[in-house]
Formats: structure tokens, sequence, C-alpha cells
């Protein structure tokens, strides 16, 4: 393989005049480094002196080719007309990187060609290595040689760094909780990657309860670190702002509008300036609300309630939400055009029982966090640890309210805990308590949800079976699978019987009320 150099002529350090190194010539000097060809850039006033270095170097290295390469620039420290010029150069010369290999001289030419030396480099639009060179020392007569290579995976050390900062920012995007499921850590991961390069909005969808108001203070968090905003996380509600106050708490009020001496608001858009503007449940957001927070978004700009002048705030988006904006969309419930602007980055958090390897993990976050709350040491008895994990793990049990259920369950039976150790009696009557909970809230929606897949038909179902056929329904609709979803619906019976076709005894049981597999499920999955 040949090596090749390429540079700028130095203007000043190659003629020499406050010291005999001269950083062109110097590169045909080192004995472990040959230097097949030179291509020496060079601008026109300063021809004689590139055909001085060039006879030079011949001297010194008759074997080294050197090609004089003129590029003139009006204004070698121009940003724009260096790194064009120098881009323009690349783009032209044909690199074969199966016979040469090619360096980049850094030593020699501005600081701005420098810079743009470097970043040509690293974006492999020059595939070469870089070249530092320098005067020698006071006790030593060779001059200066370092090669560096910009391939960080070459420098163990280093890449062992960016890999933990990297599981560091992960780890604080998962709230420091060891969770092994598959799905969860590669969406945590894209996550980590999106929040750290991309200013673009980010849109968190999933079930009530799936943590994404914690996930979005998270994210917060990580780009403050990473230095991408300076200023606060203001977090909206969506469904609190009704009726027309909602304008006045988003984009502002000036005091002089309606009349309304005093009532002078500055608009929660306005205070996340510079930071992130959380928008939960955006769903619930208003028509028009929509429009004017599209427009703030895109141009930073909007209008106060009773102003002439526009308000600029620059702010980052995080918005939450927990039903289908799509099918909203396609209703015409929610803006097309916002929603584009939003789906940039979009992550939907799985829910809690689609992450079951994750809840012991779980378990211990939420007894750490109800024992700094409370004060004190809270434990779980052995055959009640095993109790509660073996009811929450159960596919029976598709926690409706996801990790806010969960939490709120811990919490209970931390606060309760006589003398700091939760027992099996109290994990029973906890057990319990949610079951009668979820019954309660599920029967006043069952008649609703099998009405919405059977019209009319719902009426001629008995009771019995209403809560029945609801509990399928559901479970159909938000299961990945009709597998999966027969492994839920049939958890106990499954275990009694020699042959285990869950899918078949599921389309079975839907045959006898005209439903399917595919009709329950069409518009329900990603």
């Amino acid at each position: 393989m040949k090596n090749v150099i390429i540079g700028f002529l130095g203007t000043q350090l190659d003629m020499g005049k406050k010291r005999r190194w001269k950083p062109t010539p110097s590169l045909v000097s080192h004995d472990h480094f040959d230097v097949d060809r030179l291509e020496l850039l060079y601008d026109r006033k300063f021809n004689r002196l590139a055909h001085q270095v060039k006879q030079e170097i011949a001297e010194l290295s008759p074997e080294t080719e050197v090609l004089l390469q003129q590029m003139d620039l009006a204004d070698p420290w121009d940003f724009q007309e260096v790194y064009g010029k120098l881009f323009d150069f690349a783009r032209s010369y044909g690199f074969d990187e199966d016979r040469e290999q090619y360096h980049v001289h850094l030593t020699t030419g501005t600081h701005v060609a420098q810079i743009c030396w470097f970043l040509l480099t690293e974006s492999r639009h020059i595939p070469a290595r870089l070249i530092q060179t320098g005067p020698p020392g006071p006790d030593d007569d060779t001059p200066k040689f370092d090669i560096i290579d910009l391939d960080l995976s070459r420098y163990n050390a280093l890449q062992q760094r960016f890999d933990q900062l990297s599981r560091e920012y992960s780890d604080q995007l998962k709230g420091g909780i060891e969770t092994r499921n598959r799905q969860y850590n590669t969406l945590i991961d894209r996550i980590e990657v999106v929040a750290s390069n991309s200013d673009e909005p980010i849109l968190l969808l999933g079930e009530t309860g799936t943590g994404k108001t914690e996930l979005a203070e998270r994210i917060y968090n990580l780009k403050l670190d990473r230095r991408r905003i300076k200023g606060r996380l203001v977090h909206v509600n969506c469904a609190t702002l009704n009726g027309p106050d909602a304008q006045a708490t988003l984009f502002g009020q000036r005091r002089s509008y309606l009349g309304q001496a005093g009532s002078e608001r500055g608009g929660l858009l306005r205070e996340a300036d510079g930071g992130v503007l959380f928008l939960d449940e955006i769903d619930e957001l208003g028509w028009n609300e929509q429009s004017v927070l599209l427009h703030a978004i895109e141009t930073g700009r909007f209008y106060p309630l009773g102003s002439d002048h526009e308000i600029t705030s620059r702010f980052q988006i995080i918005a939450g939400a927990n039903r289908d904006l799509h099918m909203l969309a396609a209703a015409g419930q929610f803006r097309q055009d916002l929603l584009a602007r939003l789906n940039m980055w979009h992550f939907r958090l799985p829910a809690l029982r689609a992450r079951r390897e994750d809840i012991e993990a779980n378990l211990m976050f939420e007894l750490a966090r109800s024992e700094r709350a409370l004060g004190t040491r809270v434990g779980f008895n052995a055959d009640a640890h095993d109790a509660y994990l073996k009811f929450a793990n159960n596919p029976a049990t598709l926690w409706p309210g996801n990790f806010r259920d969960f939490s709120g369950s811990v919490k209970r039976l931390c606060t309760l805990a006589p003398r700091g150790r939760i027992t099996r009696a109290m994990v029973e009557d906890e057990i319990l308590n949610l079951q009668t909970g979820w019954f309660a809230a599920a029967t006043d929606t069952d008649f609703s949800l099998v009405r919405k897949v059977l019209g009319e038909a719902a009426g001629d179902i008995d009771p019995f079976d209403m809560v029945q056929l609801a509990k399928v329904i559901h479970t159909c609709q938000n299961a990945p699978s009709i597998s999966a979803a027969g492994r839920m619906l049939f958890a106990v019976s499954r275990q009694k019987r020699k042959t285990q076709n869950d899918a078949d005894r599921l389309r079975k049981y839907l045959q006898k009320f005209g439903l399917d597999w595919d009709t329950l499920t069409i518009g329900t999955s990603g």
C-alpha cells in the first residue's frame, strides 16, 4: 500500500524564517513512514514557495512524488469558502483505498482549514487518517510525527467510556430499574439516541398508566445533561384545558382582552422557552388550540389573546396520548397536519401485562420508593412475596391501570405493614381489593364494549354472558395474537388439559356470537 499525504503549504512555517524546522519537508524525514506521494495545496500567490518546497523534498526524498494542487482562496479564514473548496476537491479526487492509504496533514493551513480537514475526514468524505507534526524537542533531534485515526473503535479505552456513558443514559431513562423485557429495552435505547441527537418532537403512546409522564421527565433530564436545552420542563395536562380559558392558559392573555382588567397571563408556552413543553393527553386538546399550537411549534411564535404582537418562544415538544391519534385524525377529531408534525419520533410504551419479566424489578423499585416516602424499612415475608408475584405474573391478571395500579398496590401494602413486614394475609386482602375494583370498573363498560362490537344484537345477550363476552373482547383487542389471548383467558383450565390448543378454544367461543379474531382486532394493532 502506498502512503499518500494531502496538506496545505505552510505559508509561514515552510519558509523557515523563525526556525529551521519546516513542517511540510519534515514529512519525508521519518524512517518509520515512507511517503510515496504528497499532494500539496497552495494559493497562486505562493507559487514560488510551493516550487521551492517541492525541490527541497526532492532532495530529501527523491522517491517521493510531489504534486502541486493550486487552490486559490479569497479568504482562507472564511469557513464556507474553505470547506466548499475542500469538499469539491475531495469529490473529484478519486480515492483508491485498495492500493493507497491516505493521510491529511493538519499542522499547516489556518485553523479554519484544520477544522474543515477534520470534518471531512470524520464524515469519510476523505477516507484518511490525520497527521500532526511538530518541531524537535530541546533534548531530541527528531521532529514530532503523530498519526490520529478517527475510527474510535480502535481506541478501546475511549470506546469503553462511550459505551459506559450510553448505558448510564439508558439507565437514567429507565429510572435505574434493571428491566429485562427486550421490547422495552430496545425502545429505551432508541429513545436515548433520539433524545441525545434530535430536537424534533417526541410522541409517547400507550395505555394509561404505562409510564409516559415519568419517561417524559427522564427524557427532559437527559436532554438537560446533554446540553440540548437550558430551560425548564413545563407539564401541561391537555385534558384540563377546557372552554375559553384553554387558549389563555397555553398562549397567554393581555390585560385588556375582553375588558378583563388585571387578568394578564404569560402562558405556558412562554414559560417553556428554552426548555421542554410536555403535552400530556394531547388527544384531549381542542381543535382551536391544536391550530395555534401547530403554528407555535413550526415557527416558535404565537399571539397571546388580545395582543397585536407575536411572542417568541423556542421550546422542544414531548407529547403523550392514550388514544390512537391516527384514528382520531381520520374521524376529524385531531388535525392531520399537527399529527404529522408530532409523529417525527413516536414510541409506543408496552403495557405492564406485556412486561411480566420486569414485574419483580419494579416491585423492588416501588418498595424502595415507599421506604423513602415513609422513612422506614419495609419488606415482604417470604410467603407473601411469592403470593404477590404469583398473582402479578398470572396471565389472567391484566393490570388495566398498568403501573399506576401496580404502584398504588405496593404503596398500600407498605403503608399498612405492621412493623415494616408485609404478610401473606395482607397480600390476599390486597389482591381481593384489586380484583373488586377492576370488576366494578369493568361492569360499567361491559355493555358499551359488547354493543360497539355487536351493535343492536347486544340487547339479546344475557347479563351472565355479557360479562364473559366483554372480558373476551377486551383481551383479544389487547393481545398480540390469538394464542396469547387464549393463554390469558384459559390460564387455569389449560394446566389440567393434556392438549393446550388455546387458539382453537377461543375461535369456537367467538363463533357462538358470530365473531372471529380478525374482526375483533382490526384497527387495534400498533
